[in-house]
């Protein structure tokens, strides 16, 4: 093993052949004007799948900054990223999980801090998948994901994690914020401000959700739950995420 030390960082040259081989391979690549190829797809009729990367509120203009990343996460990025029009964009999914989580610092307000909060990061295996750091656990803020739902124009909803809420006999949705005293509904501009979460409850199913293959095995507790928030929400739920296997997300 050939070891090099610069600026105080170890190198190891033997893996650099493996990396000059991988860019050997990358120059077989034929490189393409990717947003004509796309056009010339769409224009064939194919469906164009794109994914995003990072929540809605680390969106650099839309985000609660300074808390957000340095591009836009946003469905409009799609847009610019990919050169797409935007009266190309027809479906928007929105994928969300049945509680809260954050990673770092930032505004949190539906935030659990105690035994709850703990709980659903564990059953929920909270940690970053490659620094392990454990993310903030919470309720779900429906302020935030109505925010979310206005700025992306979604059109349907994919609800995962729902599994994880199994052992729950209470969860709790934040449906509004108490801005320094003040009801309201909508993501304040100021996220200094003193903001506190305003709850429902509703009952949990306290059952196992990870062997259920279809909507009908449902407890009806579920059936409420996703029932209040589509009512909530104006926008239907078409897909529950009931464990993370591809089999475990069941069609509505």
């Amino acid at each position: 093993m050939q070891l090099l030390t610069l600026y105080d960082y170890e190198y190891n040259l033997d893996e650099e052949e493996k990396f000059f081989e991988a860019i050997e391979l990358i120059r077989k690549f034929k490189r393409v004007d990717t947003e004509y190829e796309i056009f010339r797809l769409m224009e064939e009729g194919k469906s164009i799948l794109a994914e995003g990367a990072q929540g809605t509120l680390l969106d650099i203009d839309f985000g609660s900054y300074p808390f957000v990343t340095s591009s836009n996460t946003i469905c409009a990025g799609a847009c610019t990223g990919m050169g797409l029009a935007p009266s190309a964009i027809g479906e928007v999914f929105g994928i969300f999980k049945a509680y809260c989580t954050r990673v770092g610092s930032g505004p949190f307000p539906s935030e659990l801090l105690g035994e709850e909060g703990e709980k659903l990061r564990d059953i929920g295996k909270e940690y970053g998948a490659t620094t392990g750091r454990p993310r903030r656990c919470g309720w779900l803020d429906l302020v935030a994901l109505k925010y979310s739902l206005m700025l992306n124009g979604v059109t349907q909803l994919i609800m995962t994690k729902t599994d994880v809420l199994d052992t729950f006999e209470t969860i709790k949705v934040a449906t509004a914020y108490s801005v320094d005293g003040e009801l309201s509904d909508q993501m304040p501009y100021d996220l200094d401000a003193d903001v506190k979460p305003v709850f429902t409850e509703i009952p949990g199913w306290q059952t196992d959700l990870t062997g259920i293959r279809s909507r009908e095995q449902f407890p009806a507790e579920l059936r409420d739950y996703i029932t209040f928030l589509e009512k909530e929400l104006q926008v239907p739920v078409k897909y529950v995420g009931v464990g993370p296997d591809r089999e475990q997300i069941i069609e509505l």
